[in-house]
């Protein structure tokens, strides 16, 4: 007896391995023949703009196919017809004997996402839920990719708060995807918050993620915000460079910090970086706002003396400062010199231009810069129109003026300053000079 117990339950792991084994083991695929095969080639043979569902019901009668068979005929799909494979997949998720599963649908969903086809991800995520399936983490993470990549914010945002219910933390892969939508969103602070919950879960963001954010609070000249991400950079072992400093350099010119937008400047060349165009043109137009022209000069023929040319950045600047302060001669010095580097003079130049010679009434020049900005409308931003306006009004160009603003409008902007200035100068028009 004591043998034949543990034989006995031997035989008994056995029998129950090979049924367990059995239950697991693939599934052959029926053989395909006869008219079954006929219908089979026809499915094959479609063209991308044919319907299959007639022919792919008329196989399911004739093949009582598993869930194996229809894999195998997805397969031959897929090698003979590329095309049609996609609208083949799609139907078969409503197939009951296909048995779909959540990973078929998270295959299509990404195949759409991959191609930016947000509707036709939505409609198989919807076809999921009508299934009574719901989406899971795998899923969801597709969809966070897919919406930040389209710059949806608001769904990419839905999409990270599902993750999160689901008990998934997210990945780096994950916080970049949400990091460079809020970006892009001009939401730099929800951003960072992002970073930091990055560092407190031991997930250090990339050099890459740490300039995307200091570019986008040094576009919104949020000093306080480039300010913070410049210190938590060298914290996390990130060295500033060229571009870093220079965004610095930018945004306190952006507010009128000349200072500290000197500072970073400094600091900049301690590190031993030199200046470049971009770089200058940010700090000389630092001094602008403060109307320094003297430390700009200053600064200029020092950098000049170590190997410096001011580039079309740096003319930029000077041009639209000099235009201001009506010194002609000097700008039109400046236009030979980018001439002679072989650049053709950006929009904003030809705005300053328009501005300069309307207010000093050299009419031809004014109407010949005009006629470039008018030509590139859609590219002006509100400042750029009162610019141009508040030239042409101060010059006497009120007709101009008229048409300029009625431009601005058009393009959506409004400014009711300008529009009593307008209508003043219409009022109380004076003779334009002639030069």
């Amino acid at each position: 007896m004591d043998l034949i117990f543990p034989i006995l339950s031997g035989l008994k792991l056995l029998i129950e391995s090979m049924s367990q084994k059995s239950s697991i083991w693939p599934e052959e695929p029926k053989p395909i023949s006869g008219k079954c095969k006929i219908v089979a080639e026809k499915i094959l043979a479609l063209k991308e703009e044919d319907d299959p569902s007639p022919l792919l019901a008329e196989w399911a009668e004739l093949q009582k196919p598993s869930r194996i068979d229809w894999l195998t005929l997805l397969d031959k799909l897929k090698e003979q017809n590329t095309r049609l494979y996609p609208k083949v997949e799609e139907l078969l998720l409503s197939e009951k004997s296909f048995q779909a599963n959540i990973r078929d649908y998270s295959k299509i969903i990404d195949a759409h996402a991959k191609q930016n086809r947000i509707e036709d991800a939505e409609r198989i995520v919807e076809k999921m839920n009508e299934n009574g399936i719901q989406p899971d983490a795998l899923t969801t993470n597709i969809l966070v990719h897919m919406y930040s990549k389209a710059g949806s914010l608001d769904r990419a945002r839905e999409a990270l708060e599902s993750l999160r219910r689901l008990g998934f933390r997210p990945d780096r892969e994950i916080y970049n995807s949400m990091i460079m939508v809020y970006v892009n969103a001009g939401q730099p602070k929800l951003a960072e918050s992002l970073t930091r919950e990055m560092e407190a879960r031991d997930i250090k963001p990339t050099m890459e993620i740490y300039m995307a954010l200091l570019r986008s609070f040094s576009q919104h000249g949020d000093v306080g915000g480039a300010g913070r991400i410049a210190t938590t950079m060298q914290f996390a072992g990130f060295q500033p460079n060229l571009e870093s400093c220079t965004l610095l350099v930018e945004t306190f010119g952006q507010v009128g910090d000349p200072d500290q937008a000197r500072n970073n400047f400094d600091y900049l060349m301690r590190l031993g970086h030199k200046p470049d165009d971009r770089c200058t043109a940010g700090m000389i137009a630092a001094y602008e706002k403060k109307n320094m022209l003297d430390k700009a000069l200053k600064l200029l023929l020092e950098l000049e003396k170590d190997g410096f040319e001011p580039g079309l950045a740096t003319d930029s600047v000077l041009v639209d400062w000099l235009g201001k302060l009506q010194l002609v001669d000097e700008v039109e010095q400046l236009l030979g010199r980018i001439a002679g580097q072989g650049e053709a003079p950006p929009l904003k130049i030809q705005v300053s231009l328009c501005d300069m010679y309307a207010r000093a009434g050299f009419e031809k020049k004014a109407l010949q810069a005009l006629g470039v900005v008018e030509a590139k409308k859609e590219q002006l931003g509100l400042h750029d129109f009162e610019r141009v306006v508040g030239g042409l009004i101060a010059g006497g160009f009120v007709q101009e003026a008229r048409r300029v603003h009625g431009l601005m409008e058009a393009q959506g902007f409004a400014s009711e300053h300008l529009k009593v200035t307008l209508t003043a100068s219409q009022a109380f028009s004076r003779k334009r000079p002639s030069k």
